[in-house]
């Protein structure tokens, strides 16, 4: 099966294998990743997971309006780019004018004040504005602007018009922010309205600093960040950026992460094997990618139906299949694939596991810990379970059967080894 290069092409196959054929044939495709000028060392900073959102019932698309979003980007540096996105866009998508800004200290969580002084313009290809096609992303031109190792940025972008299907990432766990009109380059939104999630807005990359790890986590609603309050900053993967900081560990941290994401079957996102370049090999400077997906294949493949041995063993030889598949694309990029074991899920109201879910998930972490499968296996699966009940989460690591509390995911964040960062995987 081939597939035209220059366009991500997402397409449901009429057999499973198909999809995976597919997905490794994207894997191939150049133009899925805007291209690095030579003249820079970029890092990727930030990202977020694109997928397809519909408007909500009664709303319109986004028209003449100002749209403020804040990032946290997790490496220094002297200037920066920013990655706007049409990926799942029907319509064209217009830009009249975009800026970027430093956020005041002290504002985490509530309404954002900028740092007047450091607001920019961004300017694509020398214009103020942009028109996107459907299924197009685009850089914006470098900007200069001196950055911390940790940094709240503002991307503020004045969208003319967009597609009835938004291209975003609603669970963005921190507040966008909206305003009738066109106040991109202002610095002073004081009637603008709260609006969760994140919109057309792909990466943010660094540059100026030293060649350093960069590590992608992609996943899940558990890498998502499922239960964290709004601008809280308390994924997993925001627990592990404040624990490399604490121990001088220099590494980019970006989260790909989508709630409900599946490995082999579209579900509210895109399949992980659809995906996985353009969301974690593609990234910037990516040197290294931690993967946690599984959860959502073994749990919703008996919700509502029946199962049988045949069945069962088909989707963990295609789950296998499929995870190995990413670890022979990951290892011909040259980047090396951390791999979480399944947590327990056996208290989840939602899947409502039987025991032969759980025998599933056990063989298929037993399969993971293999040696030599993956570049590191992150046994999530030993830190979470309850000795009493190895089908549950233990109760202090425990939100609601299936996601981690707050403690749950700062424990995976102490349990990632951050001597791996110092790894090196070449091509093969």
């Amino acid at each position: 099966m081939k597939i035209p290069c220059g366009k991500p092409v997402l397409r449901r196959p009429s057999t499973l294998m198909a999809g995976l054929a597919a997905a490794l044939a994207l894997a191939g495709c150049a133009g899925l990743a805007p291209r690095t000028p030579a003249s820079a060392d970029w890092l990727a900073a930030w990202g977020s997971a694109q997928l397809a959102q519909a408007p909500a019932a009664g709303a319109a698309p986004l028209r003449d309006v100002s749209l403020r979003q804040v990032v946290r980007t997790t490496v220094a540096g002297s200037a920066l780019r920013v990655r706007v996105s049409n990926l799942f866009g029907h319509e064209p998508l217009v830009l009249g004018a975009a800026s970027v800004a430093l956020l005041q200290p002290g504002t985490e969580g509530g309404r954002p004040v900028l740092q007047a002084a450091t607001l920019q313009p961004l300017r694509f290809d020398g214009q103020p504005g942009l028109t996107l096609a459907p299924g197009a992303e685009a850089w914006s031109d470098p900007v200069a602007l001196a950055l911390p190792r940790v940094a709240d940025v503002a991307v503020q972008l004045h969208i003319v018009s967009a597609p009835a299907q938004a291209t975003a990432h609603p669970g963005a766990r921190i507040s966008s922010w909206t305003l009738p009109g066109n106040h991109a380059l202002a610095a002073d939104w004081p009637d603008a309205a709260a609006r969760d999630g994140w919109w057309h807005l792909a990466a943010v990359d660094v540059a100026g600093a030293a060649p350093q790890p960069v590590l992608v986590a992609i996943g899940d609603s558990i890498t998502d960040g499922y239960g964290v309050a709004p601008g809280s900053y308390r994924r997993w993967t925001d627990a592990l950026t404040r624990r490399l900081a604490a121990q001088g560990k220099v590494a980019a941290v970006v989260n790909t992460g989508i709630g409900g994401n599946r490995i082999l079957q579209d579900g509210l996102g895109p399949r992980l094997m659809g995906r996985f370049d353009r969301d974690a090999l593609a990234r910037s400077g990516v040197t290294h990618v931690m993967l946690l997906e599984g959860v959502n294949d073994l749990g919703s493949s008996h919700r509502q139906r029946t199962t049988t041995p045949e069945s069962r063993a088909a989707l963990l030889a295609e789950l296998q299949q499929g995870l190995a598949a990413l670890a022979a694309q990951a290892r011909g990029r040259g980047v090396c694939l951390f791999v979480g074991t399944v947590m327990p899920y056996g208290g989840s109201g939602y899947y409502q596991p039987q025991p032969e879910n759980e025998a599933d998930r056990q063989a298929l972490n037993a399969w993971m810990r293999e040696p030599g499968r993956f570049d590191g296996v992150v046994d999530f699966d030993a830190l979470a379970r309850d000795p009493a009940r190895p089908s549950h989460l233990k109760r202090e690591l425990d939100n609601d059967g299936l996601h981690p509390s707050m403690a749950g995911y700062q424990a995976m964040a102490e349990a990632f080894p951050v001597e791996w960062l110092d790894r090196r995987c070449n091509k093969q």
